[in-house]
């Protein structure tokens, strides 16, 4: 099997909310806290305002680089 490249987070990587979440606005810095699964990559974010959210989906999260490009 392939392995991919650039797409996956590590952990302590500074994210962007990509989506409106619950009580967590897009465009809100965190940080990835925890990256779990194994067909399903799920992560833990801790972002700025406090929220503290898991089972984010890849597509929910943004680096900060690919947000600034949209």
């Amino acid at each position: 099997m392939a392995k991919r490249t650039g797409e996956g987070l590590k952990r302590h990587e500074k994210v962007v909310a990509a989506v409106d979440l619950p009580g967590v606005p897009a465009g809100t810095a965190g940080k990835v806290e925890l990256v779990n699964g194994f067909r399903w990559i799920r992560y833990r974010v801790g972002f700025e305002n406090g929220a503290d959210i898991g089972s984010l989906d890849r597509s929910q999260l943004a680096r900060p680089d690919e947000w600034a490009a949209r």
